[in-house]
């Protein structure tokens, strides 16, 4: 997808990676940048119109699709993280149930709202925010790693049903990032930046999945073999 020209409409687009990607879209040339937060409220950013969305909601759905009949470009970026240390923790699947509301069906209504408007628009694309721990999930995790596996599979799904009608759909796996989400961490973290960019690089160049930093593709790669990632009790990095 050439996003010259372009009208994109991101999710959770206030801080991290949305933002990062929000002012990465701009400086691709795309004609308008819609930002869908919670609250009202973001920066003032030159091409950016703030737009209030709830992708729990989907009446708060429905109503930014219909507002905005002009996207070409939707970025599924909203999510949450929760930690729980045990995956027995009765508490488990009420944490699950939460996060799923918004990594995994807000995704899946956020697509079905906006696929039709890219549609009517002339084809387009749909980046949906995934992760390494779509493959590779850890007790701490496991819940947010459960919503991102599911989020990966009906991104296959949504892809091969929406390359008939002229729309991209574009898979982005990356591991910890450089935001609030992770602070606290002492990990190595990407720059939201630079996955941002790698992404529309991706986006523009054709691709339909791209696995951001090396332990990301080290993860992807693993797994077909005797020593996949998910069955050891450690990640490379």
């Amino acid at each position: 997808m050439d996003l010259h020209g372009s009208t994109a409409f991101v999710t959770g687009a206030n801080r991290g990676l949305g933002l990062s990607l929000t002012r990465a879209v701009l400086a691709r040339g795309a004609r308008k940048v819609y930002a869908g937060t919670r609250t009202l409220g973001m920066k003032d950013i030159p091409g950016v119109v703030p737009i209030q969305l709830d992708v729990t909601d989907p009446r708060s759905i429905a109503a930014a699709a219909s507002e905005c009949a002009d996207v070409t470009l939707l970025i599924n970026n909203a999510g949450i993280a929760r930690l729980m240390d045990s995956t027995l923790d009765p508490g488990w699947i009420g944490l699950a149930r939460e996060i799923f509301e918004t990594n995994f069906y807000g995704l899946v209504m956020a697509s079905q709202a906006f696929a039709p408007v890219i549609a009517t628009n002339g084809g387009g694309a749909i980046v949906n925010v995934l992760s390494d721990t779509s493959w590779f999930s850890r007790p701490m995790l496991s819940a947010y790693s459960a919503t991102k596996s599911a989020a990966w599979s009906y991104t296959n799904a949504l892809r091969i049903e929406l390359r008939e009608k002229g729309i991209q759909v574009l898979g982005l796996h990356v591991g910890y990032m450089d935001t609030d989400m992770t602070r606290g961490f002492d990990l190595k973290k990407s720059n939201p930046d630079h996955v941002a960019a790698d992404a529309l690089a991706a986006l523009e160049s054709g691709e339909e999945e791209v696995m951001i930093d090396e332990n990301t593709r080290l993860i992807k790669q693993s797994l077909s073999g005797k020593r996949a990632y998910y069955l050891i009790a450690s990640a490379p990095g």
